[in-house]
């Protein structure tokens, strides 16, 4: 089977090449990264020299490098995204452009290269904040930023896709996700760096915001199930049931690290912060998914991984500009 992933440099996506070129002997890999500021190749050393792995830079808004890469391919999984939303706060038209314009760009592609099955990985915050309970894919999507607007309008066009063309069009929707190799902006491997840096750790608000965290690999093999087994047209929660105050994730890090509260500075909230996210992902399950890691290992596991990759992220903090002029607005301290 011949696959195109999109994003495929990026945090997830590199997870995802290499998992399946590890667990699935008769697939092929055509891998289509922009390579913005946090795609990195580095991710995906381990495909370098695998002849099922094709890499090609390009943009999933640019039509001619999406019929190249989508030649001859029985499937898609699209990753391809703007993902953080304090930037999407900043500046929201490269979310649009990208995760609206850039999904609708390749189902157009797929549909007319007969592609047979076409995955969009999505995210929780198309639902919004819930305070009790927990959504299930018949809800209504609410969601408060560009970010995950342009995520919803994603996931819409995904699913018209197969009611309009009879593709089969899936879409998956993970709850936060960690592990090694995530792009430094993202909440634990932003905290674990600041401190191993000497810098403070910027807590949002009062820090009781909650999230549920799930380990990058089994969010990978979610998706896989998904595009396996995955009906034309329907949504599939991914979450661990692991939730907690974004405080406590903190608390957390700072004992791995053997680091003091005192590291923790609190910092204006982000506008319009969803209070909490909350998915129940029994429909995913009842087709066999089930978590193979545990938090508490895996976040161990991660944390010390930034511990003995200090040369990466450094690298990475060291020449983008980028990512230095955004915390300065972001935080407003710098």
């Amino acid at each position: 089977m011949k696959v195109l992933v999109t994003g495929g440099a990026g945090f997830i996506g590199s997870w995802l090449v290499r998992l399946w070129l590890r667990e699935e002997p008769g697939i092929s890999i055509v891998n289509l990264d922009k390579l913005t500021y946090s795609g990195d190749l580095a991710r995906l050393e381990e495909a370098a020299g695998d002849r099922r792995h094709r890499f090609i830079q390009g943009d999933v808004c640019d039509a001619r490098a999406v019929g190249e890469a989508m030649e001859g391919c029985d499937g898609v999984v699209h990753l391809a995204a703007e993902t953080h939303v304090d930037r999407s706060l900043l500046d929201g038209k490269a979310f649009i452009d990208t995760n609206a314009y850039g999904t609708y760009a390749l189902l157009e592609t797929a549909r007319k290269k007969g592609v047979k099955v076409f995955l969009t990985v999505s995210t929780d915050e198309v639902y919004g904040s819930r305070a009790k309970g927990y959504f299930t894919e018949k809800d209504a999507l609410n969601p408060t930023s560009p970010y995950s607007v342009s995520k919803a309008a994603a996931d819409f066009l995904t699913q018209s896709a197969a009611r309009t063309h009879g593709l089969r069009a899936v879409v998956t929707r993970g709850s936060n996700t960690f592990g090694p190799f995530q792009y430094p902006e993202k909440v634990i491997p932003l905290f674990v760096s600041n401190a191993l840096s000497g810098k403070k750790l910027p807590l949002y608000g009062d820090g009781l915001h909650v999230r549920n965290w799930l380990y990058v690999e089994d969010h990978c093999r979610a998706i896989l199930l998904a595009f396996r087994k995955g009906r034309a047209g329907e949504v599939y929660n991914i979450s661990s049931g692991v939730e907690m105050t974004n405080r406590e994730l903190t608390r957390r890090i700072l004992k791995l690290l053997d680091k003091p509260a005192s590291c923790v500075q609190k910092v204006r909230d982000r506008l319009g912060h969803d209070r909490r996210y909350a998915i129940s992902s029994k429909k995913l399950r009842a087709l066999g998914w089930k978590e193979k890691f545990s938090f508490e290992q895996s976040l161990r596991d991660t944390v010390q991984w930034y511990c003995r990759n200090v040369s990466w992220w450094k690298s990475i903090l060291e020449k983008s500009r980028d990512f230095k002029d955004y915390y300065a607005r972001a935080y407003g301290n710098g």
